[in-house]
């Protein structure tokens, strides 16, 4: 049961630290970023911030006995409230291998700050039911501040604790925007690498290394390609929870822009939530990251 734990906390703890990437809280500071580069960047923001939700979800809420319907959460009710409050509901069927999130057909601002309806099903896969190897995570009516959210995503356990997210082309990743705002369609691939804390109970030690790519285009129409150029670090010790501490992203779109989002200008590793981007080759710009 400790290794199911182990795997599921790295796994989702990991995919956290993805949420944080190209945040659509970004305020930029002096010159302003292209409007269609910023696009980009908050559609590729918002569909890896909720991949971070559901991922922590999947943290907390997976059975402790996968073999048992109705087993109760491996975090235990207190962390599940934590990060729930009072706006879901928690289900798990062990004869489908289900796990559903339901937060009901009416807005629920939940912990985090966000207005969530609708359900996260959770489908752990392999054939040892003792301990799943991967896990398949989709949604179902399911909006953030009235934003329809499509996306399936395919995790896979490479052991060690470390893992792959994938977000397939079929069927199609969507964020649709309330009030006719356009829609973000995207496919991806991340690979997370454990590279500290493997085995361990306690969150402090994790660190990972996170590598991939993502292609989509953003609400206004405009195709992009995101890659991480340098590998985003991630530790878990206090005061680096919340951003990379290192790590570059490229952002190419089809109007022959490139913006490169860096966690670490100054060189140093620092756990802080300071950033430049650099769009065209230009003059770096720093960025605070909230």
């Amino acid at each position: 049961m400790r290794t199911l734990s182990l795997y599921t906390r790295s796994l989702t703890l990991a995919c956290l630290a993805s949420g944080l990437l190209l945040t659509t809280g970004c305020k930029r500071e002096a010159d302003q970023v292209a409007p269609t580069d910023v696009v980009s960047a908050e559609d590729h923001g918002s569909s890896d911030e909720e991949m971070a939700f559901s991922s922590d979800l999947l943290t907390v809420a997976t059975p402790q006995d996968e073999t048992v319907t109705g087993s109760p959460a491996v975090a235990g009710a207190a962390e599940l409230g934590r990060l729930l409050g009072t706006c879901a509901t928690r289900s798990y069927n062990a004869d489908t291998r289900t796990l559903v999130i339901d937060f009901g057909p009416t807005n629920c601002l939940c912990p985090d700050g966000r207005y969530r309806r609708g359900k996260i099903v959770v489908v752990f896969t392999g054939s040892d039911r003792r301990q799943h190897s991967g896990a398949i995570v989709s949604r179902e009516n399911y909006f953030v501040n009235d934003n329809q959210h499509t996306a399936t995503r395919i995790f896979t356990n490479l052991g060690n604790g470390s893992f792959t997210v994938d977000v397939p082309a079929t069927p199609p990743a969507s964020i649709i925007f309330a009030n006719n705002g356009g829609t973000h369609t995207w496919t991806g691939h991340r690979v997370y690498t454990r590279t500290a804390g493997y085995g361990t109970p306690q969150l402090a030690d994790d660190e990972y290394s996170i590598t991939g790519t993502t292609s989509g285009t953003n609400r206004r129409g405009v195709s992009y390609t995101a890659t991480i150029v340098q590998p985003l670090i991630k530790r878990f010790t206090p005061g680096c929870f919340r951003h990379f501490v290192s790590g570059t992203v490229s952002i190419v779109n089809s109007k022959g822009n490139t913006l490169l989002l860096n966690y670490d200008p100054a060189g140093t590793g620092t756990c802080d939530n300071i950033a430049s981007v650099t769009v065209n080759g230009g003059t770096p710009r720093t960025i605070t990251l909230r």
